[in-house]
């Protein structure tokens, strides 16, 4: 059973989002909030596996309330998918730099919710290759990114991880690696996977931003 947390400031989508949820008969919702103030605890109270998580509320917005969970050693299995009104919101990146696992707009369709929360839930990535450039072109709008060449951050990770980096950062889906670099999905997954966790990075969605402030992908480079 997935047991999910439902934040956001309005009634309406949270019994929306719910309703379609508790029809599943693999997911359970246990607990709704409509404030980022009441996360922390309330997460630690219920023990969700993945938080739908609104970006914009009053006090305490969904990016503070995601660092504050993503944070917490005792909360690190917890997944966190932000909600959006606009696919565009200009938050998203600081959203995925706070920890979250991907993101998805507020209209989105029913099936495609259950399918990314399952996913999530699953330890897959949230993001396809079409949500992965477009995550790319928000990165590359911050007007505060600093490239860097040589970036300690990358210091421990062999040529096969920094090309695998590279090839996520790029947008490439797993079987796309696979046959780039003549390896099995199982054998990318694995790469991916220890390039995480070298990186601290919680999933595929960390990767791309990391890729990208540290220099290692570039505007207009391509895997």
């Amino acid at each position: 059973m997935i047991r999910v947390m439902v934040v956001d400031d309005q009634e309406l989508v949270r019994a929306g989002f719910t309703a379609i949820l508790e029809g599943e008969p693999d997911i359970q919702v246990v607990a709704q909030a409509a404030d980022g103030a009441a996360v922390l605890a309330l997460a630690r109270q219920v023990r969700p596996d993945v938080v739908l998580m609104d970006i914009r509320m009053p006090e305490v917005d969904g990016i503070q309330a995601t660092h504050d969970i993503t944070a917490a050693d005792d909360l690190r299995d917890v997944k966190i998918i932000m909600l959006t009104t606009f696919e565009t919101d200009e938050l998203i990146v600081d959203a995925l730099r706070a920890g979250a696992s991907g993101y998805l707009g507020k209209g989105v369709e029913p099936e495609i919710l259950l399918d990314a929360i399952r996913s999530v839930a699953a330890g897959d990535s949230l993001l396809s290759p079409t949500a992965t450039r477009a995550l790319i072109a928000r990165v590359l709008a911050q007007p505060n990114i600093a490239l860097a060449s040589a970036p300690s951050a990358l210091a421990g990770l062999t040529p096969r991880e920094r090309e695998i980096l590279t090839l996520v950062a790029s947008g490439l889906s797993n079987d796309d690696i696979a046959e780039r670099l003549v390896i099995s999905p199982a054998t990318a997954k694995t790469h991916i996977n220890r390039t995480m966790m070298k990186l601290n990075a919680r999933d595929r969605a960390q990767l791309v931003v990391i890729a990208y402030e540290t220099g290692l992908v570039t505007p207009g480079s391509r895997g």
